[in-house]
């Protein structure tokens, strides 16, 4: 049995995670906000031991745990539209991460991972030098994107969020290095599954048209990439296995995505043809965030090269039948 922290546990992957490190025997201790909305959300299990307190107060939460294996840093806040371009807030995320890694290497952590963002790249082109972003190019504002993103390459993100995540990054692999943690930051690009926020895209789509809904869309002309939930997960697991075997090394990104990708609009109609083509899909009535109409290509050898080969065991069809199921379960427990 190994000891695990988590922070975030309350959220759609913190939570995934931790039921696959319980599922394998694992006990894990779930640092929690006091009074959060969202303690209904954690893991109900004999080995989930939430521990209260916030990122800045991390370092409280050493006696009571006494020894780790590793830490999962998934907490962030100002993810809303009213805080997500917010210096301070972002700023705030950053001291508290940093907080996170200090706990963890006074607990005995060998390993340290965080949830990092596909928008730490930025607009990608693929005429840039190196696969960089094409600065000044209206046509890749308008989602004309397409260069693969790898973790080598540089970032420019576009979004205070996205420039934090990177921040941190930056200031936490020479300290990781130090302490002699193994550090990867995931670079999650789009993960869905039951649970995820209401207001995605997918969740939208599976909610809505098997009951005969209308859904706002954009053009949907950009590419974009989706994973199950259950395979980021899984593929977060085979990397920590791996890792804690290895020598400290320096941290590394990895990118946590599926070899699908394609046009936006193949996966929208994909969910129309599973929901019996049922309801209305409104293409272009949709005005997208500034970031939401890039084009997004993850280019995942890193994470099948560090995790030894982990393939997929969800197929996108298999990942919306899975989730229109639960949907319709749990719109009949409500009735």
């Amino acid at each position: 049995m190994e000891n695990i922290v988590i922070t975030g546990a309350t959220g759609f992957l913190g939570s995934h995670l931790a039921r696959w490190f319980l599922d394998r025997g694992d006990r894990v201790y779930a640092l929690v906000r006091p009074g959060s909305a969202k303690l209904q959300d954690l893991p109900v299990h004999e080995n989930l031991i939430p521990v209260y307190g916030t990122m800045e107060e991390a370092a409280d939460c050493v006696k009571e745990i006494g020894h780790a294996d590793a830490w999962f840093h998934f907490a962030w806040g100002g993810v809303n539209r009213e805080e997500i371009d917010s210096p301070e807030v972002q700023a705030k995320n950053i001291r508290g991460s940093l907080a996170c890694v200090e706990a963890a290497h006074r607990l005995g952590c060998r390993v340290f991972m965080d949830a990092g963002s596909r928008v730490e790249y930025g607009v990608v082109s693929a005429g840039a030098p190196g696969g960089g972003a094409a600065e000044g190019d209206a046509g890749l504002l308008a989602g004309e994107g397409r260069g693969v993103m790898t973790e080598e390459m540089e970032c420019r993100p576009v979004n205070e969020y996205g420039k934090a995540k990177l921040e941190f990054f930056r200031q936490a692999a020479p300290i990781c290095e130090m302490y002699g943690m193994n550090f990867c930051h995931l670079r999650f690009f789009s993960v869905y599954g039951y649970g995820d926020h209401p207001w995605s895209i997918i969740s939208t789509l599976v909610r809505e048209l098997p009951r005969g809904g209308r859904v706002a869309l954009s053009a949907c002309r950009h590419e974009w990439n989706f994973m199950y939930i259950d395979d980021a997960v899984e593929a977060v697991g085979c990397l920590y296995e791996q890792v804690k075997e290895k020598e400290p090394e320096k941290g590394v990104a990895v990118n946590i995505a599926s070899r699908d990708t394609r046009v936006l609009k193949s996966f929208v109609e994909e969910i129309f043809e599973i929901a019996g083509r049922r309801g209305t899909l409104e293409f272009g009535t949709f005005v997208q965030a500034k970031e939401g109409a890039l084009s997004i290509r993850p280019d995942v050898s890193r994470m099948e090269a560090m995790t030894g080969g982990f393939k997929e065991r969800y197929t996108f069809r298999r990942g919306i039948t899975e989730m229109i199921k639960r949907e319709m379960e749990h719109e009949d427990e409500e009735n």
